[in-house]
């Protein structure tokens, strides 16, 4: 049996529609990795049907160093929910990656602080937190060093949500391009063992984001809502009552706004409509998948409505990123396709 060098499926000749499928004997990818590797070309989508109960009980089950991987612009969709009980007594080393994808304004002291009360208000409990980032192979050693120090003769293994930059941290720690990346969720499909100057890591497939706008696109639109590079923020001074349509994904409605401002840090291919509230829903109905775009699958929407009691709360749609509003205003109110998750915390800038 050989496994698959990019994702860790069985190579196999039969069933070109299932994981592992290769036309050439002695492959040491699959089709589908070879073309995500040299053509960016998904022949077949994984995101679903990877079980991710599954995934965490045989990690749960392993006598092992668990490296977390978290991808800080998509932090609240890569929290795990129980983790804190599933894996309470394993050694945790948390990656935060795509540190390049934050405003470089951020500092590193700011970005502890803002996951350390995360994970605190989690109870969730790391040996060690370490940024890392495709540029520069910023983290290898920090990481390399919190494993020779934890690891303690057992294998790493490598977890964390789908797309939160698992294969990508592993491929800088082997200096090479060996397991496949993209931004596809569900790239890594099995468990795959590399050995890195002597230590096993075990690669796992992502724990599915079943809650995430990512779950909800067509593949072909997740190159317009995934950034590519470090935000940019967009700065908008509010008065009155005011409405946002970011694409045809979100509707953010905020009310009495005086003194305000809202700070948007999503993708710059999405576009950002204002206007006011009395005239949204109108603009919503005639506008909807044709200027605004893209658009989720799923239809049907859901909204979410809190009073604004803090100085400065960030409003965190799983997958799209965040707006930031300050200042004075009375009521947000965000509308989601059905099943995403918003998340209204402290701001993290």
């Amino acid at each position: 049996m050989t496994n698959c060098k990019g994702c860790g499926a069985v190579l196999q000749s039969t069933d070109p529609s299932a994981p592992g499928y290769t036309p050439k004997e002695g492959s040491e990818y699959c089709q589908r990795c070879f073309r995500l590797m040299h053509y960016d070309d998904l022949t077949v989508s994984m995101r679903k049907g990877i079980d991710p109960d599954e995934v965490m009980h045989r990690i749960a089950g392993m006598d092992c160093l668990i490296l977390w991987v978290v991808d800080l612009f998509d932090f609240e969709a890569g929290i795990i929910p129980g983790l804190n009980r599933m894996l309470a007594d394993k050694d945790i080393i948390l990656a935060c990656a795509k540190r390049d994808i934050l405003p470089d304004t951020l500092n590193e002291e700011k970005i502890a602080r803002f996951v350390f009360g995360r994970l605190k208000e989690q109870g969730i409990k790391v040996k060690s937190l370490i940024l890392t980032s495709k540029l520069h192979r910023m983290g290898v050693d920090e990481v390399k060093d919190a494993v020779a120090l934890y690891a303690k003769g057992r294998p790493v293994v490598v977890m964390g949500k789908a797309n939160s930059g698992k294969s990508t941290l592993l491929n800088n720690l082997m200096g090479t391009k060996q397991l496949t990346m993209s931004r596809y969720p569900g790239t890594t499909l099995d468990f795959n063992e590399i050995d890195i100057d002597g230590q096993k890591y075990i690669d796992t497939p992502g724990i599915e984001i079943s809650h995430s706008l990512l779950m909800d696109l067509a593949e072909e639109d997740l190159k317009d809502v995934l950034p590519a590079s470090s935000l940019k923020p967009m700065v908008f001074q509010l008065r009155g009552n005011q409405s946002f349509a970011v694409g045809g994904l979100v509707r953010l409605d905020l009310m009495n706004c005086d003194r305000a401002s809202c700070v948007f840090y999503i993708s710059d291919r999405l576009n950002i409509h204002r206007g006011k509230v009395e005239n949204a829903e109108e603009l919503w109905k005639k506008h909807y998948g044709e200027l605004f775009l893209p658009i989720a699958q799923t239809k049907e929407f859901t909204h979410y409505s809190v009073h604004k009691d803090i100085d400065k709360m960030d409003i965190v749609v799983d997958g799209l990123g965040w707006a930031s509003i300050s200042g004075q205003i009375s009521t947000v109110t965000v509308y989601v396709p059905k099943g995403v998750n918003v998340t209204f915390r402290k701001a993290m800038l």
